[in-house]
């Protein structure tokens, strides 16, 4: 396990999940919204986008944080594991809303970016809305993610699934009394 792919809803908890394997495995955590997102929320074409995942993918050791299922061909060829965080859909709601509502209050810049930052209006009252996104989405990505557990294409990749807070923190203290060893 060297190049992993976490996937899942967002909110789902992909990112937590993906710092603490990162930081176990001692390997880069790459996050895809950091790649993909410009200053101001400004999105770069496809061409510049699929450069620079490249360019970061092409260590030996990373852990990277997302879907953007377009880019599946680039992340799987090199990938050898994917980790589907696939918590329920009430917890993952609970968990987008909460986030949201904290990187409001706290006024949080996210991938230091200069002006990336969620507003109340941005999050619950418009159609970006990543609430929305999460609502849209969950059924779609359970659904996707289970037909690529099974497709043939991918017989090169091993393929997890993490359904509770508890079964993450099982994964990642299994994984370290195996480096302890």
């Amino acid at each position: 396990m060297q190049r992993i792919n976490v996937i899942g809803t967002s909110g789902s908890g992909k990112s937590t999940f993906s710092r603490k394997l990162a930081q176990e495995l001692r390997c880069p955590y790459l996050e895809m919204d950091e790649i993909f997102w410009k200053p101001n929320w400004q999105e770069p074409s496809d061409e510049e986008f699929f450069e620079n995942l490249i360019e970061k993918l092409s260590g030996e050791c990373w852990v990277l944080d997302g879907n953007y299922n377009r880019t599946s061909e680039i992340k799987w060829s090199r990938a050898d594991t994917i980790i589907w965080v696939d918590y329920s859909f009430q917890r993952t709601v609970f968990q987008a809303v909460k986030r949201a509502l904290t990187r409001i209050v706290t006024k949080q810049e996210l991938w230091g970016k200069a002006g990336n930052v969620e507003s109340f209006r941005k999050s619950f009252l418009s159609r970006d809305s990543i609430i929305l996104w999460t609502l849209k989405t969950y059924k779609k990505n359970r659904a996707r993610y289970t037909e690529l557990f099974n497709d043939p294409k991918y017989n090169h990749i091993e393929f997890i699934r993490i359904t509770s807070p508890q079964n993450a923190d099982t994964f990642i203290n299994k994984l370290r009394m195996q480096q302890e060893l």
